[in-house]
């Protein structure tokens, strides 16, 4: 039988009310019902007599849990910046402002959000390669390297681009994506600047100059855009011509450098040999000129002296033939190592310098000491050590000799 048919729930209403006629239940009752159940769940009295004290304990135990709830969401506001960073204050998702490093409150969330961003990280960002694999094949990306000329020649190239934020606010709110923004404006400006560039300008002297007005026309790009990033530094990894033809370019590019090898050479001869000649040509004319002057004044010398001798000759005939006969054997004799005087009717006499026994008979210049003074035979004097019997003799003979 059904609880709602007659007798068929005992007289009870299945929601515990007596009887068939009973109402629907009263909100009050099962207010005050949960009140005691929440009373006695922080420590209140049980089921309460009525009188409204364990509620009002109640109400005060969720009062306080409420207020250290509130305290904690408070103090979870706190944060600290460190000094490589910067943190950027949002609230409601609406920027604030931008903190520095050091201690720092702000509301909790959800009224307010702190995005931490590194603004001295060096970042990375490569054109025409990934890292960890650089060999041509296998790390080379095509799509990103292979780029045109201006003499319509293709060329393979790589660059390596580092940046860093500048401005967290630029950097989080005006770019959606701001690293892969750079790397497109990157590509972009390498495509233009090696579009602007002869193949040979690209493979050979123009690495630096390429990299530094790829890095320029980057930023430039990059402020227009209010991306927040600052572009370090643009190196140019390597620069090839696609692999197809690498073999050709590379005997054209030997063949160029043998040329510029031999150019060098060839100057590098001429700068030796070219100074060298110049110095000798000058040498022989100062030679030249020197040995003009040393004869011009020898023979004015001469010239001077026989002017002299002549006038001293007519003063005194006898006297100066005397003269220049002795200074002539005085020169003669002091070059011979062996001197022999032939005597009439007597001896001959052999002189012998001991000086120059000992040298092997080389010519030496002598002291006025060691040469026999033959003006004045009475102070004459010998190298060696012979007596005065040989002094005398050769002052006697030398005294028939004379005229």
């Amino acid at each position: 039988m059904a609880w709602n048919e007659p007798g068929g729930s005992g007289g009870n209403d299945p929601w515990g009310g007596p009887g068939k006629n009973q109402g629907p239940p009263d909100l009050d009752e099962a207010m005050r019902k949960l009140r005691q159940r929440l009373s006695g769940l922080f420590g209140g009295g049980g089921s309460g007599s009525g009188d409204g004290s364990g509620a009002a304990g109640g109400g005060r135990l969720v009062g306080l849990a409420i207020g250290v709830l509130v305290v904690i969401w408070l103090l979870s506001g706190i944060y600290i910046i460190e000094p490589a960073e910067r943190g950027v204050v949002t609230r409601f998702g609406a920027y604030v402002k931008t903190t520095m490093p050091g201690p720092h409150w702000h509301f909790p969330y959800p009224i307010e959000k702190v995005e931490v961003v590194n603004v001295d990280n060096i970042r990375t960002v490569e054109i025409g390669y990934r890292s960890g694999a650089r060999t041509r094949g296998s790390g080379s990306v095509p799509s990103e390297s292979l780029m045109l000329t201006q003499d319509e020649n293709i060329v393979d190239v790589q660059f390596a681009i580092q940046y860093q934020i500048k401005d967290p606010k630029d950097y989080l709110f005006n770019v959606r994506n701001p690293d892969a923004t750079l790397q497109q404006v990157a590509e972009s400006a390498i495509r233009e600047v090696i579009g602007k560039s002869k193949m040979d300008f690209v493979l050979t002297q123009g690495r630096s100059e390429i990299s530094d007005r790829v890095e320029q026309l980057t930023q430039e790009v990059l402020d227009r855009y209010g991306a927040g990033l600052m572009v370090t530094s643009v190196n140019m990894q390597s620069a090839q011509p696609p692999q197809e033809v690498k073999a050709a370019f590379d005997d054209a590019i030997k063949a160029r450098e043998d040329e510029q090898r031999l150019k060098n050479e060839a100057e590098a001869y001429a700068n030796d040999v070219i100074p060298k000649a110049r110095g000798a040509a000058a040498r022989m004319l100062e030679e030249a000129s020197a040995y003009k002057e040393r004869v011009v004044a020898q023979a004015e010398g001469e010239a001077n002296r026989f002017l002299a001798l002549l006038s001293e000759y007519e003063r005194a005939p006898e006297v100066t033939r005397e003269r220049l006969y002795l200074e002539s054997v005085e020169a003669v004799l002091s070059k011979s190592t062996k001197v022999m005087v032939d005597v009439e009717n007597g001896n001959n006499l052999l002189y012998l310098p001991l000086d120059r026994l000992g040298l092997g008979g080389e010519p030496r210049r002598l002291t006025p000491g060691m040469v026999p003074n033959m003006q004045n035979p009475q102070t004459q004097s010998l190298p060696s050590r012979s007596g005065n019997s040989d002094l005398r003799r050769r002052d006697s003979l030398r005294s028939r000799e004379r005229p």
